[in-house]
């Protein structure tokens, strides 16, 4: 089972990335990061009302931050079209009312792609936060770890497609 999962891993990884270290070296040369590769990519505190994600007002703000990004390919007008991100995360998610807590690792690797019609596509291995007001997940914010598929469109709908993995609610942790 290990070794499956390893090599599920190792496949989905190579796939995800869609380019060959030489392919990803051009795409980096083609922008205004030229030469630098991984760059701090950090992550904003923010809130959201009672009622669009959990039933009560929920705050997050990063404890732990040393995500970086690398863009593998841009758009003609040179705006990123594919962007590479790993590293550290822990986000502290807080219920507003009553001030409980929970530390979501979100430490999981992304190859997203920026569609020109404002969607995006993100190709997953490990956890990574989500917040959800329409999709194929209830209303929620969730950690969603494992190996999988987030799809989210123009307006805002997520699918997850889960090949491998799970995912937990954190309002109900910090109801």
């Amino acid at each position: 089972m290990r070794r499956t999962a390893l090599a599920i891993g190792s496949i989905v990884t190579a796939v995800l990335l869609g380019a060959t270290p030489a392919q990803a070296t051009d795409a980096d040369r083609s922008g205004p990061q030229q030469g630098l590769g991984w760059e701090p990519a950090p992550s904003a505190p923010w809130d959201v009302a009672a009622g669009l994600r959990c039933d009560f007002a929920i705050h997050g703000e990063p404890v732990v931050d040393g995500v970086v990004r690398r863009v593998l390919a841009r758009h003609a007008d040179g705006t990123p079209k594919r962007v590479a991100y790993k590293g550290d995360l822990v986000i502290r998610v807080t219920n507003k009312v009553s001030d409980v807590f929970y530390d979501a690792d979100a430490s999981g690797s992304a190859i997203v792609e920026y569609r020109t019609d404002g969607s995006q596509f993100w190709s997953v291995v490990g956890p990574v936060l989500v917040g959800v007001g329409e999709g194929n997940l209830d209303r929620g914010m969730y950690v969603v770890d494992g190996v999988y598929t987030l799809a989210i469109s123009a307006s805002g709908h997520k699918t997850v497609t889960m090949a491998h993995g799970s995912t937990t609610d954190i309002c109900e942790r910090i109801a």
